[in-house]
């Protein structure tokens, strides 16, 4: 084995390590247990992610990079923006029904509860999902709506107000509070958004 492939499985052990530790602990997750569960030192996890927060900041990564690589795969090319939004909106409703779905929204508020509790992580996690947020503003950036383009600003704007609404609207439907929000309900909210003469300024 190269040395490049003894650090990427030794990233990948930490990382799955640490979504075990982190999705049972929360904000009181052990680095020793995590590097332990690894089968790793804490040496490893200061060379290959700086610090503790540098791995959960990572992890963060690690668990949103497959979501928005499905969504940039849900959402049509050659979509109008408000093609685009509602196709959005209709995967968030479908993930709600996966398998994994009560899963992945614990692992969230756990990830949100660790971020609230350490000053070190909170940064990082703020980081890791404005990275990834920035997809999503590619991925709207430049698609037509009215007659015009959108802009870089407004995609960003939009990006904000969606992914606000599309989460809240998912926990609604998987506490039981929401039990009529459908793939529809979720396209027609999405698209009020987009008409909002506020949410698409310059």
């Amino acid at each position: 084995m190269t040395r490049a492939e003894t650090k990427e499985r030794n990233r990948r052990a930490l990382l799955d390590a640490a979504f075990h530790v982190v999705s049972r602990d929360g904000h009181r997750a052990k680095l020793d247990e995590i590097t332990e569960r690894a089968g790793l030192t804490t040496g490893a996890v200061y060379s290959l992610f700086g610090s503790k927060s540098g791995l959960l900041g990572a992890l963060v990564t690690d668990y949103l990079q497959p979501h928005y690589e499905e969504i940039e795969r849900a959402v049509p090319a050659d979509a109008d923006l408000v093609g685009a939004v509602e196709a959005f909106a209709r995967y968030y409703r479908r993930s709600c029904d996966a398998a994994d779905a009560v899963a992945d929204q614990s692992l969230q508020f756990t990830l949100l509860d660790m971020a609230l509790h350490d000053a070190e992580v909170g940064p990082r996690f703020a980081a890791s999902v404005r990275a990834e947020e920035e997809r999503l503003v590619a991925l709207f950036t430049g698609r037509t709506h009215d007659g015009a383009t959108v802009t870089r600003h407004q995609a960003q704007r939009l990006t904000t107000a969606l992914r606000a609404v599309l989460i809240g609207l998912s926990q609604g439907v998987l506490l039981g509070l929401a039990p009529d929000a459908d793939e529809r309900y979720f396209a027609d909210t999405a698209r009020a958004l987009v008409s909002g003469a506020t949410v698409l300024q310059r």
